[in-house]
């Protein structure tokens, strides 16, 4: 090796180097801490109990303990005066691949998808990476809980409620866990598919098949269980779907399309499953089927593309509200990973369009606290519940609002992330050039 090439390759080294201490330093996050707060003189939005103002929300060992504007401070609390400033719940992104995904144009990055079209068994809680450089991204937009969710097949595996905030997967979990199910679709998958509609309808037709099928084999499994007392000879597949068969456990079943929204109805109806819609992308048009039946929906992305080209530009934020007039339960999702901050915007177009700004506010707190049975621990500022929640200067559906503290089951969580880390760095940054030197000066 030439000197020339000695050379080379040092300074290569010296210039990775100094770059690789940069990324690292821009994604340090300063750590959470743990303890008794009290946050003062607040604009206090509860959800479930009206507006609150100057009030005082008091956080110990994880909860509210109290709400109000008479309110005596604990002497071991740690004050945080937030005047001129409004405290919300956290909100909770109802699907998303936050943990399961990193940067999706890259296979290496991602976790959500097994092989096979049949993988029921499959638990996207154990897959979650809690160290994801999306997750305190996420967070600083207020979003405090999300669904996380596998997908591929027709039955992906298990979606779970997360935390944004812990150490361990164990640590992160919410308390819902929902088996995720794709209904067959009868339409075209994309304007890349060119089948015939004699194509689209034998694929279709061979799906639900498929579908019936497992489900006769889950009965069958389910009915030797329970006569044979659990001792039947293991299948992961099929076990996996039996809490689901007999009503132990919700199923998320996606549906898009308007002849498709009403054949997964008539499934959940004629197998007597507790399910969720989700996706629900031409909901609008069938929002009176949907209330009638009783399903609550997960509906998004909000800021999407018109389900038809013969639909109007708005149609997608329109969706959720039109719903939610129709007296359908509706909760908001982003559908993303990366992109899962922007959870507000979702909620604040779906507010201007139709759905009003009440009513996105809680498609993004209580509405799914109460889907996934959890409403008593989340969802709404009250004593009692766990301290999820964030302080504002605004209305967090406004690009221009801040998010000032957060805390998560209640740590004071901060909000700095790789983006925030990054934008200081650069703002206060040195000129990058050395300096000269001075003649006389070593």
């Amino acid at each position: 090796m030439t000197t020339a090439m000695k050379k080379y390759i040092l300074l290569l080294l010296c210039i990775y180097s100094f770059t690789a201490m940069s990324v690292i330093r821009a994604q340090q996050v300063e750590k959470s801490t743990y303890g008794t707060f009290a946050l003062t003189n607040a604009t206090v939005e509860t959800v479930t109990k009206g507006t609150l103002k100057n009030a005082t929300v008091i956080i110990r060992d994880g909860y509210i303990q109290e709400v109000g504007t008479d309110v005596v401070i604990p002497k071991e609390a740690q004050v945080i005066d937030c005047k001129n400033l409004t405290i919300y719940p956290g909100m909770v992104d109802s699907g998303t691949k936050v943990g399961l995904q990193e940067i999706g144009s890259m296979s290496l990055t991602q976790d959500y998808n097994e092989i096979g079209d049949i993988t029921p068994d499959m638990d996207a809680l154990t897959a979650v990476n809690p160290n994801s450089v999306i997750i305190p991204v996420t967070r600083v937009s207020g979003v405090t809980s999300v669904i996380t969710y596998p997908s591929g097949g027709l039955f992906p595996g298990q979606a779970a409620l997360i935390n944004l905030q812990g150490y361990t997967p164990e640590q992160m979990y919410g308390g819902f866990k929902a088996m995720i199910i794709n209904f067959p679709s009868s339409g075209k998958r994309g304007r890349w598919d060119r089948r015939s509609d004699e194509e689209i309808k034998k694929d279709g037709d061979k799906a639900i098949k498929k579908l019936n099928d497992v489900w006769e084999r889950v009965s069958t499994y389910a009915a030797i269980d329970s006569a044979a007392e659990g001792h039947v000879d293991y299948n992961p597949e099929l076990a996996a779907l039996v809490p689901v068969y007999r009503g132990e456990m919700t199923a998320l079943v996606e549906a898009n399309k308007t002849s498709d929204i009403l054949a997964a109805i008539k499934w959940i109806k004629d197998n007597n499953i507790k399910a969720v819609l989700t996706g629900v992308s031409e909901g609008w048009r069938v929002a009176d089927s949907i209330a009638l039946a009783g399903i609550p929906v997960i509906t998004g992305p909000v800021l999407g593309m018109p389900s038809r080209d013969t639909d109007p530009y708005d149609q997608a934020y329109k969706n959720a509200g039109l719903m939610q007039k129709a007296g359908v339960k509706v909760a908001l999702r982003t559908d993303d990973s990366e992109n899962s901050r922007n959870l507000p915007f979702n909620a604040g177009f779906a507010a201007t369009y139709g759905m009003g700004k009440e009513e996105a506010l809680k498609a993004v707190t209580i509405v799914p606290a109460e889907i996934f049975g959890i409403e008593d621990e989340v969802g709404s500022i009250e004593a009692g519940k766990k301290a999820n929640l964030f302080v504002s200067t605004g209305d967090p559906f406004e690009p221009s609002t801040a998010i000032k503290h957060l805390f998560i089951n209640g740590w004071n969580v901060p909000i700095e992330s790789r983006q925030t880390l990054l934008y200081d760095e650069f703002l206060n940054r040195d000129p990058g050039v050395t300096p000269k030197a001075v003649p006389g000066k070593s």
